[in-house]
């Protein structure tokens, strides 16, 4: 018997693809949509099985705390995150939150379908590489395991860095254009860049991801607009 469920995630495009994808597999899907931040109002009135949240970005704090709403005002529905692979914190925090299960986010739809069954049958679906992997970086730390702002940096040129500075102070795209010397669409660009080599959906997760790993602490010195 298919799952009743809803599909939540910070890109409504991935969502509607999930959703389409599970409808063909047999499954009930009450709703699709974004963003996360929403996922408790989308639970508690359409009452699913489970739910299916994607997150870009799972070591953001604050990302799980729908899941905790929705372990308090409705237990019976389990939820089942989809995400790339974060550290041993993220995925600790997920369950922390609630979460009947953790899934990569390039998992096969056969994947992801198995663990929404398991989730709906109380069991915890999480795969067991992704365990062993939290357990190894735990029990054998890499010699500079809270170094993921230097780690990040390096994928950053200069520029970017720049742009990643002015987001994180609010600056919006014609700011940011200004302060510069670029046009609006140069901006624009830079900006997308950043969000997806950060792997984060948004301007507010890329700060607060850059906030949280002291990223910005960490970039070269040097006069703004340098190349």
């Amino acid at each position: 018997m298919g799952v009743r469920l809803v599909v939540v995630d910070d890109h409504r495009l991935h969502a509607e693809a999930l959703a389409s994808a599970l409808k063909l597999r047999g499954h009930r899907v009450l709703a699709a949509a974004a963003p996360v931040a929403g996922a408790a109002e989308l639970v508690v009135g359409r009452a699913p099985e489970v739910c299916l949240l994607g997150t870009a970005a799972p070591d953001v704090p604050g990302v799980f705390d729908p899941v905790v709403r929705i372990r308090r005002e409705r237990p019976q529905v389990a939820v089942v995150v989809l995400g790339p692979v974060p550290s041993p914190r993220g995925i600790a925090a997920a369950f922390a939150a609630g979460a009947s299960g953790y899934v990569r986010h390039d998992e096969r739809i056969e994947g992801v379908e198995r663990a929404l069954v398991k989730a709906r049958a109380g069991e915890s679906a999480v795969a067991p590489q992704l365990l062993q992997g939290a357990f190894a970086e735990l029990l054998h730390p890499s010699e500079q395991p809270d170094d993921e702002g230097q780690r990040l940096l390096r994928l950053l040129t200069r520029r970017e860095v720049e742009v990643l500075v002015r987001v994180a102070e609010g600056e919006d795209t014609r700011l940011i254009a200004v302060g510069m010397g670029i046009a609006p669409s140069t901006a624009r660009t830079h900006v997308q860049r950043v969000l997806m080599k950060l792997g984060v959906g948004s301007r507010l997760e890329a700060a607060a991801l850059a906030a949280r790993t002291g990223l910005l602490d960490r970039a070269l010195p040097g006069p703004r607009g340098a190349s």
